[in-house]
């Protein structure tokens, strides 16, 4: 799930990812606002909420992502936007106004 948030001083967005699964897990996030390195955001287990979170400040523009659980590189279920990718499946998309 992914939900943009408060606007910044900067003119960037708070951006919030977040990836239910459990706390033994290690759960990161990788996109084209990171180029691709997903130890670039690392996401913290979150035990109310049942999952992984991490909060970007990201500049106005459309992002394409992944959740990175183990060697498994995940879409967001929770979003209806996706793009196709070279290697056969699909990323998921947002955009920041």
């Amino acid at each position: 799930m992914v939900r943009v948030l408060s606007k910044c001083r900067n003119g960037r967005r708070s951006v919030e990812f977040f990836l239910s699964g459990g706390a033994d897990d290690r759960v990161m996030l990788a996109g084209s606002f990171n180029d691709w390195d997903p130890e670039l955001s690392v996401m913290t287990y979150c035990p109310r909420r049942g999952g992984h979170a991490v909060v970007l400040a990201l500049a106005p523009g459309e992002y394409e992502y992944k959740f990175v659980r183990g060697d498994e590189w995940l879409a967001d279920d929770g979003n209806p936007n996706f793009a196709a990718n070279d290697f056969g499946t699909l990323n998921s998309v947002v955009k920041v106004d």
